[in-house]
């Protein structure tokens, strides 16, 4: 039996028992919360920092995707279907980013709320490239400002849902807001350390053109926005070509994108007589280790910006 379809039966048979037997502790309007946890499910660790940052000692939170996965292909496996099943809210970012998920979200969202934290965003401040097939960019953590409305998001639903405790999360919604702020204008003072000229991006996969759009840069990638897709022979030699064109002295590694495709533009690059080096490891879908300060969205932004200011500084 395919994968994909045995989710869907799990799915369907999770909340089989759970319409059917005792009654959820989870519900759409959140019944009587009382003084226990919320239970909380997230996709990405963006969304559970978040949500920690939102919820603090009101939630307990599990992020289904830890350090290095990639969102694109990730695959829900029964244990995280029961792990949703009997969440209160399950946050996922939306845009497609989860796209083998989508199923299984349509058949939560029937018996349990389930939140897409993009969802409020304006669609005019989102990305849609041509080669997207008419799809949203869902990277839109690298713009922190776009990234602030689904924080403000989470908040307000939050709030919305644990109506006794509103008060918590709307305050500690508006600290984390301020402090998403205050890195926006971290970010934009770094960037402007840079010459324009100097402000051009190469990475795995296409997962940085709201940063760019942000903060002055010009983004290269060799994948699309989905690392669905294989990087050819003509995408390496193209972007080597460039490469060698504009001068580009500095290439980057994704910590969730295999480092062979990099590692195969350098070569490219330096088979033309042009010396670029791979100026670091950057965070582009998943967070990093929970115990190191790339962890947390702002620890993450925060070491993304000044690697790719020292490397292309030099």
């Amino acid at each position: 039996m395919p994968l994909s379809r045995f989710i869907f039966i799990a799915v369907f048979v999770f909340l089989s028992i759970l319409g059917c037997g005792q009654k959820s502790n989870s519900s759409k309007n959140g019944g009587q919360i009382g003084e226990r946890k919320l239970k909380i499910v997230t996709t990405t660790g963006m969304i559970a920092d978040a949500v920690r940052n939102i919820g603090e000692d009101r939630v307990d939170v599990v992020a289904l995707m830890g350090p290095g996965v990639d969102p694109h292909l990730y695959k829900a496996s029964a244990g995280d279907v029961s792990r949703m099943a009997q969440a209160d809210i399950i946050f996922y970012n939306g845009l497609h980013l989860e796209g083998k998920m989508t199923e299984v979200f349509e058949q939560m969202e029937r018996r349990i709320k389930t939140i897409a934290v993009t969802a409020e965003i304006d669609p005019e401040k989102l990305i849609s490239p041509p080669e997207f097939q008419g799809a949203h960019d869902p990277h839109v953590w690298f713009d922190v400002e776009l990234w602030s409305n689904a924080a403000w998001y989470i908040a307000k639903t939050l709030a919305d849902f644990d109506t006794l405790n509103r008060s918590i999360y709307q305050e500690n919604g508006d600290i984390y807001l301020e402090k998403l702020n205050q890195l926006h204008q971290f970010v934009l003072k770094r960037a402007n350390e840079l010459p324009s000229q100097r402000r051009i991006l190469i990475t795995a996969h296409d997962a940085f053109n709201y940063f760019g759009r942000a903060y002055g840069f010009q983004v290269r990638g060799l994948q699309g926005i989905s690392t669905a897709a294989e990087a050819g022979t003509a995408d390496v030699q193209n972007l080597a070509n460039f490469i060698v064109q504009q001068k580009v002295p500095a290439i980057f590694v994704e910590t969730s994108v295999p480092p062979r495709y990099i590692e195969a533009l350098k070569e490219a690059v330096e088979s033309r007589n042009h010396m670029v080096q791979i100026g670091g490891n950057l965070y582009s879908d998943a967070l990093g280790d929970a115990s190191s300060p790339e962890g947390t969205y702002i620890g993450m932004v925060t070491y993304n910006i000044n690697t790719i200011v020292d490397a292309l500084t030099q």
